[in-house]
């Protein structure tokens, strides 16, 4: 029994850390942008993947802004110029929270709700659904650009 609870300890110490701590994750939501800092020195910032978050290092190095583009959990890795890891960060992106979601059957429609509800195009809604939705808003913006 001491044996087996000795190895136990030694490979959970021996293991990488997957659940990160509050202060390791970034949490935003998707479609929107978010400010965070940037480690003194950073000269490289890598995402593991870019189809759940994007980052745009601002100017002068002063922080970056980190973009939700689809739901679920990446992380991000800070280098400085040597290539050497400076930070490392779990980026978690979540979905908007003033959103009704109507769910028939397969069929997945999504309603923004401040404070009254209307029809959005969101990620992982049923397709036509979404497209006649985003046909609307591109519509909508096309009339505005014209005048």
């Amino acid at each position: 029994m001491f044996r087996t609870a000795l190895t136990a300890l030694a490979l959970l110490v021996a293991a990488p850390a997957f659940a990160a701590s509050g202060a390791d994750i970034l949490r935003v939501t998707v479609d929107q942008a978010q400010i965070a800092k940037v480690p003194a020195n950073t000269s490289t910032i890598v995402i593991g993947n870019p189809a759940i978050a994007d980052v745009t290092a601002m100017k002068g190095n002063v922080g970056m802004i980190v973009t939700g583009k689809s739901f679920g959990h990446t992380n991000m890795i800070a280098l400085d110029a040597a290539g050497n890891i400076i930070d490392e960060k779990q980026i978690h992106v979540q979905p908007v929270k003033d959103m009704l979601v109507v769910q028939r059957g397969m069929v997945r429609q999504s309603y923004a709700c401040d404070p009254a509800c209307m029809p959005a195009a969101v990620l992982g809604d049923d397709a036509s659904v979404f497209s006649q939705v985003a046909g609307a808003i591109g519509a909508h913006d096309s009339l505005a650009k014209a005048h």
